[in-house]
């Protein structure tokens, strides 16, 4: 373990020094109360005519759409909606949404909804980047390499910051694998954070999503590939998601809280594309491919456990981390600032009804869930603390209990 701990370390040191080289973006953003009807006349003026909309019956249901529809009618756009996509998205998701994009001389592709439908548009935008290249074939990092048609996120959920990252997590039920394709191109052209939009949120999507975004920071600052802004944009994510989150699961009318949610998201998915994720989603990506879990909640739940597992290797940062984001007392000591930001983690899940274990989890799945979570996260995610398999499998037996 030790020569693997060190080949882990050398690899996540090179990446980091590589990092800046790489074709880094940011989304053109389009924000505020009522932004979603500017997103017609930005298109229009990049010559768009005809999109592919990935989303969901769920979203279809509600409505949320309609008043898009409308506007992209008026500038002419011709709309073609794809609505079957799923709970961690599939390559036959994908594969379905990609003949609709083709078939209707599509020039761009509008993600709408949450992570899920943002994830399957990105996988569309993948394959036809690259024709000749099976999604499984692009699993791992910068396989895609091509320019994507453009792609343009809104976020219905303020959690998993998908409208801000390279990272698109598909599924393959065939296999119960769900495996995350990260490439530069994969990051949208344009996100438009309007808070109308997120109005509508169950209370425990709501907190499901947010406990998503927090994780998202967390693990970005406690990882080692920090950057000054990676580092900024953790922070300001953490103290916006302590601050408002319980009250906006409590009042989901909050037009102000639910904006500051959208912001806090996107900033925890810039901050995780640039310094990646660890364990965490590791673990939660494996149980979303078994038991179809839904990522923020496994996230949720996870995110606790796993904080107090790393024990020392974490404290110092986790501790920086909640002094700087104003969640603990500035004079509290390096350990106790660690232990009173994971109580806080643990009180909020408990106040917004997020269970304190995973239920159903079978031991003859964990051996293999166990392999997968260990092939994403080493070499590349850089965490406080190396884990083996048998660590591993620890920390799958204490989510279980």
């Amino acid at each position: 373990m030790v020569f693997f701990t060190l080949y882990c370390r050398v690899y996540q040191s090179i990446f980091k020094l590589v990092s800046p080289l790489l074709p880094w973006r940011e989304p053109e953003l389009i924000e505020g109360q009522g932004s979603l009807l500017e997103l017609p006349a930005h298109l229009a003026s990049r010559g768009i005519t005809r999109v592919l909309i990935v989303t969901d019956k769920g979203l279809v249901a509600l409505n949320l759409m309609n008043p898009l529809l409308t506007e992209l009618s008026k500038r002419h756009i011709v709309s073609v909606v794809y609505d079957e996509t799923v709970p961690n998205p599939t390559i036959g998701n994908i594969e379905t949404a990609l003949a609709l994009y083709h078939s209707n001389q599509c020039q761009a592709i509008i993600a709408f909804g949450g992570g899920s439908p943002i994830d399957c548009a990105k996988g569309v935008g993948a394959r036809v980047a690259r024709p000749k290249k099976s999604l499984a074939s692009m699993k791992g990092v910068l396989k895609v390499l091509h320019r994507l048609p453009l792609l343009v996120a809104i976020p219905t959920t303020a959690g998993t910051g998908s409208e801000a990252t390279l990272a698109a997590v598909i599924s393959n039920p065939e296999t119960h694998e769900k495996y995350p394709i990260n490439d530069h191109s994969l990051i949208p052209h344009l996100a438009v954070l309007d808070p109308e939009l997120t109005l509508k949120l169950p209370k425990q999507i709501t907190a499901t999503t947010g406990m998503d975004a927090l994780t998202h920071a967390v693990e970005a600052y406690i990882g080692r590939s920090n950057t000054k802004e990676t580092e900024r944009d953790a922070i300001d994510a953490t103290r916006i998601i302590m601050q408002d989150l319980e009250a906006v699961y409590i009042d989901g009318n909050d037009i102000v809280r639910r904006n500051n949610m959208l912001k806090a998201a996107y900033l925890a998915g810039k901050a995780f594309t640039r310094a990646y994720v660890g364990y965490v989603h590791a673990i939660a990506h494996t149980l979303g491919g078994f038991y179809g879990i839904p990522h923020g909640l496994a996230n949720s739940i996870i995110l606790p456990h796993m904080l107090a597992y790393f024990g020392n290797s974490a404290e110092k940062r986790l501790a920086d981390l909640a002094r700087k984001s104003s969640s603990v007392p500035t004079n509290l000591n390096d350990t106790d600032a660690a232990q009173t930001f994971i109580g806080m983690i643990r009180t909020m899940n408990k106040n917004m009804a997020i269970p304190e274990h995973i239920s159903g989890i079978k031991p003859e799945d964990i051996p293999v869930m166990v392999e997968r979570a260990f092939t994403e996260a080493n070499p590349l995610y850089p965490v406080p603390r190396i884990l083996g398999r048998k660590e591993l499998a620890e920390v799958f037996s204490i989510i279980a209990r």
